[in-house]
């Protein structure tokens, strides 16, 4: 049907409706639509038609609003604005190629449509088809040559497909057109000359970049940025004694800054340890309060140079009393000799400290505070801990805090060591102590939060972080909200290591839509950066975005979330009431009258829970009530809500690990892990090409990882065993196995490794395993080998030990709980702290001791 052109009545109540819509005054537009749409002979008018869906699609009417712009669309296939109109209603959707094809159908019927133009240019840099951006922004710089933007987006589609010498003519023509006075100041103007000059670099003409960067010096305003992009340039092109001028004036501006010193070693070139040492010594002198020229002699510098100089450094700090010194001196824990030297001078100051209130009896008489002896103890808890010394650990803790109460660090240091050995409940207890000192620092408070959720206190965690949420509304809904990842990740490993799968999937996918999130809000930064000139912030955003999933608040939520849905494959959730009718049958009266009172006691609990919820939910809802009458607009609708049950209900739990994996095999693919997790999910699926392009990715990493190991023993085993392959499947992994493995089997594979690992507990345990996995015989041969402690194996970690328990207890080296209990007994020996291996009823105890007998009274009053 060809376009119906309105009368002059009838047009300008639809240029009032295109008004409404640009202002988001929603309900008036909807007014205008019903007068035109009302005249009988304009009531399939298709332009109309589309305009009133897309308003109702803004006040979250999503299906009427697509019946609406369909029908349109039906009556006017030639309309440009029917096709826009389905166009965005496509993007508020997040279907952004169904969009494109719209926008382009668009401009079939209208070319040198601007605004089409531009959101079809916004969608192609979203999508990053830079093609396409490049094309679209060329036929706006024709249309529109005496914009900067037309100009700017054309040079910055070059960019990014990485024709530098382009965007950098492109840039130039441009500039060339601004009318600026040499001596006044444009920030715009200024941000211009800095991208260009990054175009430049990027372009690797580094000699240009120099000369345009002493071209316009005048007119950038980023001093800064200028002299640390001219000391770059000048390293890259050899003229070292003018980059040394440069970092020198950069070092005087401020001191403390780590590359302008690595900056000046790339310009100097000392040829020795003593001429490097040389630079650090000369900065000494002249900045004497530097903390930076003292601490970083300490990576290169070994012996008694080492000594001296680690010696200053530690007085000046200990005298100044700087808690993060030890954080400043982690590195060299790599270095055993340097650990040695640190321990014998710092428990040396603690000695001297104590007898004579002086770093060394030798000193010219000049007494230390107090509070120097304080920092001295702080430093070695941290210091013996990071060594795996925990006992000592406690005792200087113990001791710093007997003689100043009051302090928060000391607290902090004492949960921190409680948590590295083994034991989280007390160490959420300590920094709850820490917190109750201070409730005003959110950072102690946000502390407290995570290790009560690595406790599995999740309900107390949400009391704590409900102190600094917004008021009236729910913690946990007001977190998600302002997106507060290390929250929900805790929460969901909190809830997975309670088998609360559903809540714990709920938490992952609030992550994954956050990611969602910031990726979508790209979009108000496309045009915005453009318009203020903010180049290099754009580009860097761009990059950013391409690489967003790589975060590691990403990577910890996919990880959980796979392990679930593999956890969720190989274990399927069965009815809990058959169980439970299960269960009871075979029970005696008493038990079985126990187990009710248990059962209504939990009723109970969980009707009050509810009710709590609901009240809340009622309040939430009237505040969203109040904000939706305030701004009447709902874009794209309410989101769906993610329901535990349901999650943890899905019909593939196979498919939807893959979903997560995805991400992580494009982006976090150094991590063997990641390749490691893909080979779990494919072994289930039975894809044996993709479990060998998984190994084969995980070889090259690590080929000693003990999980790889046991990934490679089940690969082998499964091609041998597995009897439907196709035969040029078969070839291939034939072919791949014997470069892998030679002509070993799988058990003399399994032999070689062990042999090669003997003295690794962590390689021991995996072979162990694969050995009962070949054959089940060899049980007590493989619970003998995981279960060595000897002094002489190494990788000997609470972890490992707390595995094996594990492995022990699921009955994989058989059913034996006698050497369950020495295995225990003996890993309690040597951590003794360590909740995982506390006797049986150890807990209990600990509880009565602390008056916590509530549950038990509680029982014997039912009974009674």
């Amino acid at each position: 049907m060809p376009t119906v052109t309105l009368p002059p009545k009838e047009n300008a109540l639809f240029k009032r409706i295109l008004r409404c819509y640009e202002h988001k005054q929603y309900r008036n537009g909807l007014k205008f639509c019903k007068q035109i749409l009302s005249n009988p002979k304009f009531a399939e008018h298709g332009e109309t038609l589309a305009m009133k869906g897309l308003t109702l699609n803004c006040l979250g009417k999503k299906e009427e609003a697509y019946d609406l712009v369909r029908r349109g669309l039906r009556n006017d296939l030639r309309s440009h604005v029917c096709w826009h109109v389905y166009g965005l209603l496509q993007r508020s959707d997040k279907k952004y190629d169904e969009a494109i094809k719209c926008y382009r159908n668009a401009l079939k019927w209208d070319k040198d449509n601007l605004q089409i133009l531009r959101d079809l240019s916004l969608l192609q840099i979203q999508m990053r088809d830079l093609e396409g951006y490049r094309e679209t922004r060329y036929q706006l710089l024709q249309l529109r040559p005496a914009q900067r933007a037309s100009w700017i987006g054309y040079a910055i589609a070059y960019h990014l497909l990485e024709d530098y010498e382009m965007a950098a003519k492109i840039i130039e023509e441009f500039r060339k057109t601004q009318q600026t006075s040499p001596d006044k100041v444009d920030y715009e103007y200024s941000e211009l000359l800095l991208y260009q000059n990054q175009v430049l670099r990027e372009a690797g003409l580094h000699k240009e970049a120099l000369e345009h960067l002493s071209n316009y010096e005048k007119q950038i305003c980023d001093k800064l940025a200028v002299e640390e992009t001219r000391g770059e340039l000048l390293l890259n092109l050899e003229r070292l004694d003018e980059a040394t001028e440069v970092y020198r004036r950069l070092q005087e501006r401020n001191p403390e800054n780590w590359s302008y010193y690595h900056g000046l070693e790339k310009a100097l070139k000392p040829s020795s340890v003593e001429e490097r040492h040389k630079i650090y010594e000369d900065a000494w002198e002249k900045f004497p309060k530097g903390l930076v020229p003292r601490r970083l002699p300490l990576t290169f510098l070994s012996g008694d140079k080492f000594r001296e100089c680690l010696d200053r450094y530690l007085r000046m700090n200990f005298s100044k009393g700087c808690p993060p010194v030890f954080t400043t001196l982690k590195s060299l824990y790599k270095d055993k000799e340097k650990v040695a030297i640190i321990e014998e001078l710092v428990v040396g100051y603690e000695t001297t400290l104590k007898s004579c209130r002086m770093f060394n009896q030798n000193d010219d008489g000049k007494e230390e505070p107090p509070t120097t002896l304080l920092w001295v103890q702080y430093f070695l808890a941290q210091h013996y801990d990071m060594i795996g010394q925990q006992t000592l650990s406690l005792e200087y803790i113990n001791a710093a805090i007997e003689s100043t109460p009051t302090l928060i660090e000391l607290f902090l240091i004492k949960a921190k060591i409680y948590k590295h050995a083994g034991n989280i409940k007390e160490a959420a207890q300590w920094m709850d102590e820490a917190q109750a000192l201070d409730t005003a620092d959110r950072f102690i408070n946000s502390k407290c939060a995570k290790y009560m959720l690595k406790a599995g206190m999740i309900k107390e965690a949400e009391e704590m972080c409900s102190k600094f949420t917004r008021e009236g509304a729910s913690a946990v809904e007001n977190l998600n909200e302002m997106q507060c990842m290390w929250f929900q990740t805790e929460c969901a490993l909190a809830y997975k290591s309670m088998n609360k799968f559903g809540e714990a999937l709920k938490k992952c996918h609030e992550i994954e839509r956050h990611f969602v999130e910031i990726t979508d809000d790209q979009f108000d930064f496309h045009t915005y950066c453009m318009r203020k000139m903010t180049l290099r912030s754009y580009v860097d955003l761009l990059k950013l975005e391409d690489v967003l999933r790589m975060h590691p608040f990403y990577y910890k939520a996919a990880v959980t979330a796979i392990q679930i849905y593999l956890s969720l494959h190989d274990n399927p959730l069965t009815d809990d009431s058959k169980e439970l009718q299960a269960d009871t049958a075979n029970l005696s009266d008493k038990e079985l009258k126990k187990l009710r009172n248990k059962q209504r006691r939990a009723q109970k609990k969980a009707q009050l829970e509810e009710e709590k919820k609901n009240a809340e939910k009622e309040k939430q809802l009237k505040n969203q009530k109040k904000k939706k009458e305030d701004d009447d607009e709902e874009i794209g609708g309410p989101k769906e809500e993610l329901i535990p049950d349901k999650l943890v209900k899905v019909e593939n739990p196979l498919e939807e690990a893959v979903k997560f994996l995805m991400p992580l095999k494009h982006l976090v693919k150094d991590k063997i892990d990641t390749h490691l997790m893909a080979f779990e999910i494919y072994f289930r699926k039975e894809k044996y090409l993709l479990m060998l392009q998984s190994v084969k990715r995980a070889l090259a990493i690590d080929p000693d990882d003990p999980w790889l190991h046991q990934c490679l023993v089940r690969f082998f085993k499964g091609v041998s065993e597995s009897k439907e392959l196709p035969e040029t499947v078969r070839t291939v992994l034939k072919q791949e196995i014997t470069r892998l493995f030679g002509d070993s089997n799988a058990k003399s594979f399994n032999q070689a490794y062990l042999t090669k690992h003997s003295n690794s507990i962590p390689h021991r345990l995996a072979a162990a395993k694969m050995m009962v996995h070949l054959d089940s015989s060899t049980e007590s041969k493989a619970a003998e080998l995981a279960t060595a402690l000897d002094e002489s194996l190494e990788n000997r970690t609470i972890q490992i030990c707390t595995e094996t328990l594990e492995c022990l207890r699921s009955g994989i080296f058989g059913d034996s709980k006698e050497r369950v209990e020495s295995y225990r007994a003996e890993c309690h020996k040597l951590y003794p702290y360590t909740l995982a291996f506390t006797p049986p009823g150890y807990e209990e105890n600990t509880k009565i001791a602390n008056g916590d007998v509530s549950t038990e009274t509680e029982e014997l009053a039912n009974e009674m």
